[in-house]
């Protein structure tokens, strides 16, 4: 199995260039408002139709969730670097499909970590 992690301080994220991508793959269709005056988090998306209203917005946060979906692992291959986000060095690391696994971080810095049993 392929899951997508962070590889540098900072945090997840991918590229505006990237998640325009993955929206399309996912059918979703949207409208993008492009802020002059932020390089960093300049974009905004909605659902097509609906730009402004809160209800309505697009974040890419909701699509971080399984770090394993088939379509974001695409579009980060797609893209390579340019699929990194603001303080996103992103990378694709293979985990053996019987492994139950989580994404450990510190500080963004990501790595995968098998489930185990604990105790205290």
């Amino acid at each position: 199995m392929k899951v997508a992690i962070n590889r540098c301080f900072g945090g997840f994220g991918i590229s505006d260039l990237a998640f325009e991508k993955l929206l399309n793959i996912k059918g979703i269709a949207y409208e993008k408002v492009v802020k002059e005056d932020s390089d960093i988090f300049g974009t905004s998306y909605y659902e097509a139709g609906c730009v402004g209203h809160d209800d309505h917005y697009i974040s890419h946060y909701d699509f971080y969730e399984d770090r394993s979906d088939p379509d974001l692992i695409k579009v980060i291959e797609m893209f390579g670097d340019a699929a990194n986000g603001w303080a996103a060095d992103i990378a694709i690391v293979e985990v053996p499909d019987y492994v139950e696994w989580y994404i450990s971080e510190y500080d963004g810095l990501e790595h995968v970590a098998e489930k185990h049993r604990t105790w205290s």
